[in-house]
């Protein structure tokens, strides 16, 4: 339809007496003198506007055409609109140019990244635009945990912001037993947001600055600042020198950020995310059961956690926030299931009888609850119990492996992954540390804390069980400096686990582990067991 015939109905134009245009003349010799008549006079306008018809032919480039009657219309993309609203400067840094390259070159974990952060990234940009800061920042996740939100690095940082404990502390990021504001998606934006924003100011409206500080702490760009001043040399982030990790980061941002302003001219396909909320924050008035939260909506367990990774348990924080992120689809029905569920019906009530031995922390660990839990739900003022009493815990209304992305099975999982060599389940002591493990079996403290779901910083707890994958034992086993050997043992006529255990300074559980035994099973006579002793524990009776 390249030849379409527009009538243009319009109302004749009111015509004032002194702006009569003159009339066309065409050009004459000079030699000529050309006459020219005074104007007439400009007859009265009728009290009627005069109506007249004009028709004329437009010719539409074919893309610009409308749509046929029963064509839909296309559904606003987000990305597109992201792609539109970049504002970092470009450059054509080789810095830059090297990480576009990757990136490019890696269209199936663009692909991966951009469908993960389908959940989120909506509620990021909307932030964004409502803070007034550059929608380029909606890509700083990809960078910091490829939009992971249980992403944990050996720096200790967490979620998709990876933010340190004391970053989040500093931001308001609420952090305990049950609940890590880190990875909770609406407290780590706010947080990475208002640090960002602080640190936009800091470092006088400089973004690439304050994208550096970001990942390297603001003392470590202005030592740089300092440094280069005394040197006589600029303060930019091009000609700081910061650690090797930032001087990557911040081209990486900006690489993502040219990527996404013309995906095509890279041959990436990306896909379409639509422009328009994915969850809604339904308020609660307590602490409900994550289960509960996906019964009653109608989500999967997954989707719950995906969407509430800050929730480390089986429930909600007793002591807040309350509320529970669901998909925009599931909402409604949440909020009509509450209505009806009583108070007293979101986790499940026990009535246990205090035994002789108790403490609020074995009974609170039986429990997957905290000791301060069962103090605040039972109004005890202190620790001391007294046995035969009774105490209301909440608890599970599920069995815990339900519970799919709770802290514990997220473990179990890094724990059980193969690693290659041969798995050992060593249980934490007094005096342990992270280090001292690794020199005695001999392996890398970053590798040790990786098996473990843990960084290198990270306390260990006595009782805590750590897998540690040996690739050479034998080694390990002659290594003079450390306290832990490797000791093969010939059951005899008479042994059980729990008289070797004994023996040997180490638990049933820790043996059952080592040898891949079934508790249930009774050892035979002439059977090999493998066992790693502390040497150090092994003399005197």
């Amino acid at each position: 339809m390249n030849n379409n015939k527009i009538l243009i109905t319009a109302l004749s134009m009111l015509l004032v007496a002194c702006a009569t245009p003159a009339p066309e003349t065409e050009a004459e010799p000079a030699s000529v003198a050309l006459a020219v008549p005074p104007p007439a006079p400009v007859p009265a306008m009728p009290s009627t506007p005069e109506i007249v018809t004009v028709e004329m032919t437009v010719k539409l480039d074919a893309g610009l055409l409308p749509l046929a009657p029963d064509e839909p219309l296309p559904k606003p993309d987000l990305l597109s609109r992201l792609s539109r609203s970049l504002v970092l400067p470009e450059t054509g840094r080789k810095e830059v140019e090297g990480q576009l390259n990757w990136f490019a070159k890696h269209p199936s974990y663009m692909q991966r990244v951009f469908v993960r952060s389908e959940r989120y990234i909506w509620y990021i940009m909307d932030e964004l635009e409502r803070r007034d800061m550059p929608a380029d920042i909606a890509l700083l996740p990809i960078v910091e945990s490829a939009y992971d939100p249980f992403a944990y690095s050996h720096g200790r940082a967490a979620g998709l912001w990876q933010i340190i404990p004391a970053t989040g502390r500093r931001f308001g990021a609420k952090q305990n037993w049950w609940y890590d504001g880190r990875r909770d998606v609406i407290d780590s934006t706010r947080a990475a947001l208002d640090y960002l924003e602080f640190l936009h100011r800091e470092f006088d409206g400089d973004w690439l600055l304050a994208v550096a500080a970001y990942n390297s702490g603001e003392g470590n760009v202005r030592k740089a600042q300092r440094r280069n001043r005394a040197a006589g040399k600029p303060t930019d982030f091009w000609n700081l020198r910061l650690p090797r990790e930032t001087s990557a980061y911040v081209p990486k941002l900006l690489a993502l950020s040219r990527l996404m302003s013309d995906p095509a001219a890279f041959d990436l396909e990306l896909p379409e995310i639509k422009d328009e909320p994915y969850f809604e924050i339904v308020p609660l008035d307590g602490q409900v059961d994550l289960a509960l939260l996906a019964d009653l909506s109608g989500a999967t367990m997954d989707e719950i956690y995906a969407l509430n990774p800050g929730y480390n348990r089986w429930a909600t924080d007793p002591d807040g926030p309350y509320r529970a992120v669901v998909p925009i689809t599931h909402a409604e029905t949440l909020i009509a299931g509450l209505q009806t569920t009583p108070g007293d019906a979101r986790v499940k009530w026990l009535r246990y009888r205090i035994k002789p031995g108790d403490s609020l922390i074995s009974i609170a660990s039986r429990h997957d609850t905290t000791p301060e839990v069962v103090q605040k739900v039972n109004s005890l003022r202190g620790n001391t119990i007294r046995s035969g009493d009774h105490l209301m815990i909440p608890t599970a209304t599920r069995d815990l492996t339900l519970y799919t992305q709770s802290a514990d099975l997220r473990l179990a999982r890094t724990q059980g992954r193969a690693r290659g060599g041969e798995k050992v389940t060593y249980k934490v002591r007094s005096g342990d540390s992270l280090w001292d493990i690794a020199q005695d079996f001999g392996v890398s403290t970053r590798a040790l804390a990786k098996w473990n779901g843990m960084a290198p910083g990270d306390t260990l707890s006595v009782g805590k069980r750590l897998v540690i994958w040996n690739k050479q034992p034998t080694r390990q086993a002659a290594s003079p400096p450390g306290k832990v050997r490797k000791i093969n043992y010939t059951v005899r006529r008479g042994d059980s686990l729990a008289r070797i255990s004994q023996k040997f300074r180490v638990s049933i559980n820790e043996l059952k582990d080592w040898n891949r035994l079934d508790i249930k099973n009774y050892i035979q006579p002439g059977q090999r067991l493998v066992m790693y002793v502390d040497v150090t524990r092994q003399s005197g009776g």
